[in-house]
């Protein structure tokens, strides 16, 4: 047996909070959630490690902004490690850095490292409702928190296209006629991938709602569950009002050796990818699929030898049904596979950009009972925009330490088409090219959202009024999709607007 490098990278300790009580006076902040989070882990290694850690990543964090949250997590634990980061938003922003930690111990840069993040949104709702001051560490207001109108095209903003649940959507429907699906056999599909992972999250402690729903539980619109953002359901939608912290520990074989930490916690990192998308989703070439998903995607897969069988387990991003739909399609999985290990952005709970350390935590704890076996840690961020992967094991790499360099951008750049010019001003036909409904809290639509093609190839977002019946029922019909078709455009007083040609 060939010896183990003592740089190699491993998981030590796992740990995480769901702080259920729902009276705004008994919540707990943040910062406090991600303190109990760290020792969870601590307990969950075997070790003291919070008194050595020498790197501490925290996850950009929503609910209750903080001037400077390392230093405050720092004076919980006790200890103030000498590299401290607070993250930039993003969904994979926890496995990149888990990803970078285990870099920088394979480098002899850090020996013990902390990943965590926490938000207490239900409980800073509730207080809001009620009125009740929460007493906690003076928030900082003056934080910029980024926000879907600092990323999105001014076109996009005035049509309430810029949020997540208004541009996922958007995805979903160009997909699934790309795919050849009719709108039910898609919504089939969505409604049964997502009924998995309820049951996922009814099993697991940790989970937030923990509730299975069956597939036509799922799909069915009605008072509890109403459509939010065609074809989405309140069910498909990640629910970030939680209060909930997580935390992960990492360090090297050597150090752990060192330590006694007994080598069934280690799991090891052995290798990953990443890569994005532009930015301002207008400027994409398409919406049927993301080539940078694809690539990281495809990297992860060769690098457990091509074939996704080697994943015991799987975490695929899951804040809608289209981002671990085109996920398995590029692993190449059968569509009842099993694509989480910890229940989902919608059931187990979506603390904002912090989910993806609740999934580190479930894999690393299923691949200690896993010998031999293999795990892929999938997150995203923004709107489609950033991909990172991460190949976790319960054995050593094969390949040894990790190499530095885990970016496919160059790849996934090389493999866009040309990008549409953008018209703001038009008149006349367009072919629609993809699209959403916006719903109000009582079932009835506020308007639809197009993005459409002129003859010219040129693109164009437009309005479909709340009272174009007509039009409404050509987009919402379950049996044919409207991609493909063609529609009219006109300006109107303030944006444009599509109706049936």
């Amino acid at each position: 047996m060939t010896a183990i490098d003592d740089r190699t990278p491993i998981i030590v300790g796992v740990g995480e909070i769901t702080h259920r009580n729902k009276e705004p006076e008994a919540g707990l902040e943040p910062i406090e959630l991600m303190a109990r989070a760290l020792r969870a882990a601590e307990e969950d290694a075997g070790a003291a490690l919070l008194a050595d850690i020498d790197s501490l990543d925290i996850v950009c964090e929503y609910s209750w902004p903080y001037t400077d949250a390392t230093a405050l997590l720092g004076e919980r634990l006790g200890h103030l490690p000498a590299r401290r980061v607070y993250g930039e938003a993003g969904g994979e922003s926890p496995v990149r850095f888990i990803h970078e930690a285990a870099l920088r111990i394979a480098r002899g840069e850090s020996r013990i490292a902390a990943i965590t993040g926490a938000e207490s949104r239900y409980t800073v709702d509730a207080a809001a409702k009620r009125g009740i001051d929460l007493g906690w560490t003076p928030r900082d207001d003056t934080v910029k928190l980024v926000r879907g109108t600092d990323l999105c095209h001014p076109v996009a903003v005035k049509h309430g296209a810029a949020m997540p649940i208004t541009i996922y959507p958007l995805y979903e429907n160009a997909a699934l006629a790309h795919w050849g699906q009719t709108p039910r056999e898609a919504q089939q599909e969505s409604a049964a991938l997502w009924s998995r992972y309820s049951e996922v999250a009814a099993a697991n402690p940790h989970a937030w709602l923990r509730q299975g729903f069956s597939a036509e539980e799922v799909a069915e619109p009605r008072a509890a569950n109403r459509l939010i953002a065609w074809p989405y359901t309140k069910h498909m939608v990640a629910n970030p009002v939680v209060n909930m912290g997580a935390g992960v520990l990492l360090t090297s074989v050597g150090h752990a050796r060192a330590l006694g930490i007994a080598p069934e916690k280690w799991v090891y990192v052995w290798d990953g990818a990443a890569a994005r998308e532009p930015r301002d989703y207008l400027q994409r070439d398409q919406f049927h699929r993301s080539h940078a998903q694809d690539l990281v995607m495809e990297t992860v897969l060769a690098q457990v030898g091509g074939d996704a069988s080697a994943f015991e387990m799987l975490e695929l991003y899951s804040c809608f049904p289209i981002v671990p739909k085109m996920a398995r399609r590029t692993l190449g999985l059968a569509p009842d596979a099993q694509m989480t290990s910890t229940g989902g952005l919608s059931f187990f709970g979506a603390p904002l950009n912090d989910y993806m350390t609740h999934a580190a935590a479930g894999l690393v704890r299923a691949l200690r009972n896993a010998p031999g076996k293999t795990a892929l840690l999938y997150g995203q961020g923004e709107y489609v925009t950033k991909h990172h992967a991460l190949v976790l094991g319960s054995s050593p790499p094969p390949n040894g330490l990790p190499p530095a360099d885990y970016s496919v951008q160059a790849a996934a750049d090389a493999r866009r088409g040309p990008v549409p010019a953008f018209v703001e001003s038009y008149n006349g036909s367009a072919t629609l090219e993809t699209f959403t409904i916006i719903y109000g809290r009582d079932g009835l639509p506020t308007h639809g959202i197009v993005i459409a093609r002129t003859p010219a190839g040129e693109r164009l977002m437009a309005r479909v009024e709340p009272d174009d019946a007509a039009a409404l029922a050509v987009l919402t019909d379950l049996d044919r999709s409207p991609v493909g078709s063609t529609g009219h455009v006109t300006a109107g007083t303030d944006s444009l607007r599509w109706s049936l040609a």
